[in-house]
């Protein structure tokens, strides 16, 4: 019988929520109260200032037709104005602003854009999945830089082997951090240029959440000077405006760079719905606003509730700085299924296995605080309670 799968689908890492997510489902359907700290979903709804630009743009018959190319000039002009008051660098709105599906499809579709079969990209390990999604599809290679506590969740650049090097075309960085809520300095990023510049490497700075932060603003990387030579820079909707379903992100840095993933792009879509690219512009433009703060304010006060639960059960866990994630070191040594797993069964709390990121993120777990105050609080109680 002729299986119907392409061999370049088994090269990709195992998909190790299934199990988790096929548990959580037989909890909730034996009607147990499972409190959900997986999904980097936003609980809250798009702000109400936004929907109602998507109303009146959802009715003009110009927003019904295909919307081709990078980006309508109205939206990549609200993208490079944003970008010139929250960073203080200037982007040419035609050549240095693309617009996306969202960051994931921007990150999944740039190697086929920029890499050859064969050359390899540089991977954070624990990462977002979708890196080394995009580099297999593309034919390339993918060498994994271990990220680790004790570095702060950066990458060694210098560790990197030489022969490694050699074959390299792409560096991902992503900071603020998925998994681990990890920021990166300014510094850091002015060593990741000059690291590029050596190795004539393209530096993929994925920050979807560079406006979801608690204490200073998180930098860009393209606020090096001469980084836009060898960056890009991508960012989202999704989690700043609580848009993760609106599908609206953008890349911004390397022209050549977004001249290639806008090619590949032109052949696999037909652009953004042009009512999203108008809510989007009054996203961009309405950042500063006082409910938008009301949100990154609700996630601080959960923040502190469930950090504090967690240390209060005997858990060691920092404070992040930045996203809307807690990674927490799972206790006595546990590994992270096995926590995972138990937490659901013991405590009906739903949390993702640090090895679900990749081999280095193993023994630790991610809660995503996207679980109203009172719930946060009983999720810290249970969790307590269980003898591990």
């Amino acid at each position: 019988m002729t299986t119907w799968r392409a061999e370049r689908l088994n090269h990709l890492p195992p998909y190790l929520f299934v199990e988790i997510d096929r548990k959580k489902k037989e909890a909730l359907a034996a009607g147990r109260d499972v409190i959900d700290f997986g999904v980097g979903d936003p609980d809250q709804p798009t702000p109400a200032f936004i929907v109602e630009r998507m109303a009146q743009a959802i009715r003009k018959p110009a927003n019904h037709r295909y919307s081709f190319g990078t980006g309508t000039p109205e939206f990549r002009n609200a993208v490079a104005a944003f970008f010139e008051r929250r960073f203080g660098v200037r982007l040419d709105p035609q050549s240095e602003v693309l617009a996306l599906l969202g960051s994931k499809e921007g990150l999944l579709h740039l190697p086929t854009g920029v890499l050859n079969p064969g050359e390899t990209a540089l991977i954070p390990d624990p990462g977002y999945p979708v890196y080394i999604a995009g580099t297999l599809f593309a034919g390339g290679k993918c060498h994994m830089m271990a990220l680790s506590e004790a570095n702060g969740w950066l990458p060694d650049l210098d560790a990197i082997p030489a022969d490694v090097l050699r074959g390299a075309k792409l560096l991902y960085l992503n900071y603020p951090n998925n998994p681990t809520a990890a920021v990166a300095s300014l510094s850091f990023f002015e060593k990741a240029v000059l690291f590029a510049r050596r190795h004539k490497l393209l530096v993929v700075q994925d920050a979807a959440y560079s406006e979801v932060y608690f204490d200073d603003p998180p930098p860009s990387i393209l606020q090096v000077p001469g980084a836009k030579e060898v960056a890009i820079e991508l960012h989202s909707l999704s989690k700043t405006f609580n848009m993760t379903g609106w599908r609206v992100a953008f890349a911004v840095g390397n022209a050549d760079a977004l001249a290639s993933l806008a090619k590949v792009k032109n052949n696999a879509d037909s652009g953004i719905f042009g009512a999203v690219q108008e809510a989007g512009i009054e996203a961009l433009n309405g950042v500063s606003r006082p409910e938008i703060k009301q949100q990154f304010d609700s996630y601080r006060r959960r923040r502190d509730i469930l950090v504090g639960g967690l240390r209060e059960a005997g858990w060691s866990v920092a404070v992040p700085k930045a996203t809307f994630y807690v990674w927490a070191r799972c206790p006595k040594g546990l590994d992270s299924m096995t926590t995972s797993s138990r937490m659901l069964a013991e405590a009906n709390v739903v949390v993702i296995p640090g090895l679900g990121f990749g081999p280095h993120g193993e023994g630790y777990v991610r809660f995503a605080l996207t679980v109203d105050e009172s719930r946060t609080a009983e999720a810290g109680k249970r969790i307590a309670q269980i003898k591990w």
